[in-house]
């Protein structure tokens, strides 16, 4: 135990070997110092009897406890979080799917995946990486699903009500297919879907 005189008082250190009866004996001795304003600090581990013993004693001297001090105790601080958590890395494998996908299909797929022939509406594919659709996408089609936020969907062309890349949606109106497509029977044309600033982008390929 130790005390100390400051501008605004006294300050009672309770170090961690004191206990109720020596704090007790230590500070009857010393009952003229304590008839003012006194702060508490404690060191380490302070035995809660010899806390008490000083309040105690403070009082019986007409003295005022003051504020009560911790020890300090340092604490790391934890990493920041990402405002927005990664997507697990993408399978390497491409699924090949030879046929063309008709009404009441459904299917989620890992990775990325091509479909050699078209997407009929009623269809839904479903893929973490790209969607490629050599022949016509009039189905749903949902690239980059997980968070994928660079995947991409292509087509000739891109004829769907809706398609997704990543958790961005574009839908068209019905009756009309998603932006200026051509699907005329005989000039399909190409076209890519990207994701760019949380909006889908549909281009032309020339």
């Amino acid at each position: 135990m130790k005390l100390r005189g400051t501008l605004g008082g006294l300050n009672l250190l309770i170090e961690p070997g004191d206990t109720g009866p020596s704090v007790q004996d230590a500070l009857s001795v010393r009952t003229e110092l304590l008839a003012s304003a006194v702060t508490l600090e404690l060191q380490g581990d302070a035995d809660p009897e010899a806390v008490e013993a000083a309040l105690h004693a403070i009082r019986a001297a007409g003295g005022t406890p003051g504020r009560v001090r911790a020890p300090r105790v340092s604490v790391p601080t934890p990493a920041p979080a990402d405002s927005a958590p990664r997507p697990a890395p993408l399978p390497a494998r491409t699924e090949i799917l030879t046929h063309t996908l008709r009404a009441g299909y459904h299917r989620e797929f890992p990775g990325s995946v091509i479909v050699l022939g078209d997407v009929n509406p009623g269809a839904e594919i479903l893929a973490g990486g790209d969607v490629i659709v050599v022949g016509a996408l009039r189905g749903v089609a949902h690239a980059g699903l997980g968070g994928h936020a660079d995947a991409i969907v292509w087509a000739r062309p891109i004829a769907s009500t809706q398609i997704r890349i990543g958790d961005a949606v574009a839908r068209a109106p019905e009756g009309s297919s998603l932006s200026n497509m051509r699907h005329r029977e005989d000039q399909p044309l190409a076209e890519i879907a990207r994701l760019q600033d949380g909006v889908i982008h549909i281009d032309v390929q020339k």
